[in-house]
């Protein structure tokens, strides 16, 4: 019985030693704050506030959220598409993706009820104003024949969407490491009242709109 403890010990040991051997992440400094939302409070507000006249600060639309989204077709077929593009959201994002899922069976297709058919995840705060510094100054750029952005992709709601058909367009991905190339969705949800507040805080974010 003891040598069964030491055995279990020595298991639990050689396992907590790599942990333990690993360079812990380098702390942000406190008064850390992502480019472009100093770029928002010092730049953005003061100019909107002027173009619309708001009466009051609160009124002064702002980013929420971003969520970015992929639709696997290939994983009717093959569940490990999901769990590979999963993992390349994840790197793209900087925050584990949830998996979606089919809520309802469709024999055409082929879809069960509870088949796992995509990726997608919510971004806020830090994570939100550094992912889309990277996907306006570095992402964007690198789309083959980019002509700019529909103007009119918004709900009527302040939320605007786009999609990409290659994720490889972001700088995490490797693209010698990609085993399939993922198209993408990314919405970008604002607390503006209407599409034209909304197209003009996107424009301070450099967003290239279409003429």
């Amino acid at each position: 019985m003891a040598d069964n403890d030491k055995a279990k010990k020595g298991r639990k040991a050689a396992k907590a030693a790599p942990a333990a051997n690993m360079a812990p992440a380098s702390p942000r400094p406190a008064d850390y704050k992502p480019r472009l939302k100093k770029h928002y409070e010092e730049v953005v507000r003061a100019k909107l506030k002027e173009k619309f006249g708001y009466a009051n600060p609160m009124m002064i639309p702002k980013l929420e959220k971003i969520v970015l989204n992929m639709g696997i077709g290939e994983a009717v077929a093959d569940r490990k598409k999901v769990e590979n593009a999963s993992s390349d959201l994840a790197m793209i994002a900087g925050q584990k993706p949830v998996t979606t899922i089919a809520r309802k069976s469709i024999a055409t297709f082929k879809v069960r009820e509870g088949m796992a058919l995509g990726t997608k995840v919510t971004l806020r705060g830090d994570r939100m104003y550094e992912f889309l510094d990277r996907f306006v100054t570095i992402a964007m750029p690198r789309i083959k024949d980019f002509r700019g952005l529909n103007p009119k992709s918004f709900d009527g709601r302040g939320n605007y969407a786009c999609g990409l058909k290659e994720h490889i367009v972001f700088p995490e991905i490797d693209y010698d490491k990609v085993d399939q190339i993922w198209g993408m969705d990314v919405i970008v949800c604002t607390s503006a009242k209407n599409d034209e507040e909304a197209r003009e805080l996107l424009r301070e974010f450099n967003f290239p709109f279409r003429s």
